[in-house]
């Protein structure tokens, strides 16, 4: 079973607090950071290039010893100490190795051997690339941002016979709420007007108007576009679906991926390493070198120390994920952490469940087989006429068909205990049921009905059998494209169990292309036929369902994915993955982020681990300077970071 999830609700999502246990805190939140933003690096970088170009031209007889030292430290110390005071916090709580300490230790120490420009440039540099960072972890967070502003904070609420503005924590369950055109919907609830049109794309990534019905669920965040329209709230604030998705958002930052967290246990214990490999370098030569020159060994091991910083690689996976989280969100597809993009691309078995998934779950009407001399039109009324007196769910179907004309009542209903009904409709003695029905009372029935699999109402008019309609669940209109596209991810085998009878899901596979199918099932076994799929070796199962009664294989598959998230609070529990948009074509998508993701942060470590171990060691030998190592430092993070920001960008077919 997954483990529940830690409610961070009360954690502000604008707060990214990037917090690594190898010591290396990137810590991007303006109110806790001491890296102040952009004047600072300006003016440092002006004096910067000032100060070389009066090197380079040695035209002033004045920018010579202290002068020299008092301008380049003037530039140092907007950029410097802002780092400098970092490292220190860092050390008085234990952390020793930090990228602070290694950034101060290698610029001090580029000032004590008078190499001042090299000394401002690294910590220049690194400051810019911590203002990158931060611009990328905003952009990153642009998707959760949308979220965050489709929250409402205010409600219409009636009390004493007139609407007032309250803040929607305050309005309890069962209270009426206006909304008006333009305005969010606060609360989620019933819809109590006749109809509505809402944008609900920031909540499902569709940007196509929804219309809802009287009746209907609507979801808080969702705008009202057309009038003004009445809702009585079926949940309070705080279980809202959008305040529940948020929750949701923000916990997935925190589920860390395999690699992310195998990073962060690497860096921890290279970064010791490096600092002591550093004084090796510097003190060593000595005992094997036969002119030992302490400047040069000492120069370069503080380019050891620079090139060495892990930045790159803290900074640009964790970046990688979250982009990949929010590029995920963008297209409706809530993922409850970075482990499950990674265990997306690895999937190569779907189980899918059969109505709310690729069905709509819904019955209508598939086909009207008139076997009697009235038209059709009137067959139906006769039928119709006794199903009013129905409240079963093919009752209802069957009275979502249009006829014209006056219509018919049914008299003297009674109910034929799990068969069907019988009446009088306009004087004329009707039977509406099953086959069991006919049976009962001697009617005999066309053969053709024998191979059909769908649920059928047979009719009698006056004892004679006048036809039959069949009832189906429809299936959703990217069905056929989602079995399609999940082929063509690569997944290696497709599975349908189901709890609708067995002749109907064997159909509804056979239809759609799927590989092996099941009904009849219930939800322990549906269970027990995925723990059997997961003991097969290199068997990686996702299942995907509606979250409500497959709850309990949706949390033990190796990847839960429930459809229609927004309104079912076990879905939200249970599943993995939350597909908003109630889709099936979206788990397609899900795996190409998933990969996406994954590409970009193996690019990440490949770029950093290949560039520093070049500098790296040509550092060692003396063959690259302070400039060499600062490229292979903020240079690589730079890129790393621009690499992850293409995830914002990309699209997927």
């Amino acid at each position: 079973m997954k483990k529940k999830k830690v409610n961070l609700r009360d954690v502000a999502p604008e707060e990214h607090h990037h917090h690594h246990d190898d010591g290396h805190n990137h810590n991007t939140s303006k109110e806790t950071s001491n890296l102040k933003p952009y004047p600072p690096a300006i003016f440092s970088f002006v004096l910067l290039i000032t100060g070389i170009a009066i090197d380079y031209f040695d035209t002033f007889s004045f920018f010579r010893g202290w002068a020299r030292v008092v301008w380049y430290l003037v530039a140092y110390i907007p950029v410097g100490l802002p780092v400098i005071k970092e490292g220190w916090k860092s050390i008085v709580r234990g952390d020793f190795f930090t990228e602070f300490l290694l950034m101060s230790i290698a610029t001090l120490g580029a000032f004590a051997i008078k190499e001042y420009p090299e000394g401002v440039a690294v910590m220049l540099f690194y400051s810019v690339g911590e203002l990158f960072q931060a611009s990328a972890v905003k952009r990153a967070k642009g998707n959760i941002k949308t979220l965050l502003d489709a929250r409402p904070d205010i409600a219409m609420v009636q009390r004493n016979g007139d609407f007032v503005s309250a803040h929607p924590e305050t309005v309890t369950i069962g209270e009426k709420i206006q909304v008006r055109v333009g305005e969010k919907i606060p609360l989620d609830g019933i819809l109590l007007s006749k109809k509505a049109s809402l944008n609900t794309a920031a909540i499902t990534g569709e940007s196509r108007p929804d219309t809802i019905a009287k009746g209907e669920n609507v979801y808080a965040g969702s705008i009202n576009l057309n009038e003004v329209i009445e809702i009585e709230t079926t949940k309070e604030f705080k279980d809202s679906s959008i305040t529940r998705i948020l929750d949701m958002v923000q916990n997935a930052t925190a589920r860390k991926s395999k690699t992310e967290l195998f990073i962060r246990k690497f860096a921890r214990v290279y970064t010791p390493i490096v600092v002591f490999l550093a004084i090796g370098l510097t003190f060593l030569p000595y005992l094997f070198v036969d002119e030992y020159v302490f400047r040069d060994w000492f120069y370069r091991a503080l380019i050891f120390l620079v090139i060495s910083c892990p930045c790159a690689l803290v900074i640009s996976i964790p970046l990688g994920y979250f982009g990949g989280l929010g590029a995920a969100s963008r297209n409706g597809i809530l993922f409850k952490g970075a482990s499950f993009l990674d265990a997306m691309t690895k999937v190569n078995t779907v189980v899918m469940d059969k109505t709310g998934t690729v069905t709509k779950g819904v019955f209508k009407i598939k086909e009207v087989v008139n076997k009697s001399d009235f038209k059709e039109a009137e067959f139906m009324q006769y039928l119709m006429a006794m199903e009013e007196q129905s409240t079963h769910l093919i009752a209802k179907a069957i009275l979502e068909y249009k006829t014209d004309g006056a219509d018919f009542e049914a008299t003297d209903v009674s109910e034929v205990a799990g068969k069907g009904l019988k009446g009088s409709v306009n004087g004329k003695q009707v039977l509406v049921g099953n086959k069991g029905l006919m049976a009962s009372f001697g009617i005999k029935v066309p053969k053709e009905t024998d191979t059909i699999v769908e649920s059928i109402v047979m009719v009698v008019i006056d004892g004679k059998f006048a036809g039959y309609v069949t009832i189906a669940d429809e299936l959703k209109e990217d069905a056929h494209q989602a079995i399609k596209q999940i082929r063509e991810a690569g997944i290696q085998r497709l599975i349908m169990l189901s709890g609708d009878k067995n002749s109907i899901t064997q159909q509804i596979a056979s239809e759609l292309g799927i590989d092996w199918a099941k009904g009849g099932l219930l939800p322990e076994d549906k269970l027990n036929e995925v723990e059997e799929l997961k003991k097969q070796p290199d068997v990686t199962v996702a299942f995907m369902g509606d979250g409500i009664n497959d709850a309990p294989v949706l949390a033990s598959s190796d990847v839960g994915i429930a459809m229609g998230g927004l309104g079912s609070d076990v879905a939200i529990e249970s599943a993995d993955v939350i597909i908003q948009t109630d889709q099936p074509s979206k788990i397609a998508r899900a795996v190409q982020i998933g990969r996406s993701t994954r590409n970009i942060v193996w690019q990440n470590i490949g770029l950093a681990f290949g560039i520093k171990a070049i500098v790296l060691i040509l550092g060692a030998g003396g063959l690259a300077t302070m400039w060499e190592a600062v490229f292979a430092d903020v240079g690589v993070a730079l890129l790393a970071i621009l690499n992850a920001i293409r995830l914002q960008r990309m699209k997927w077919s």
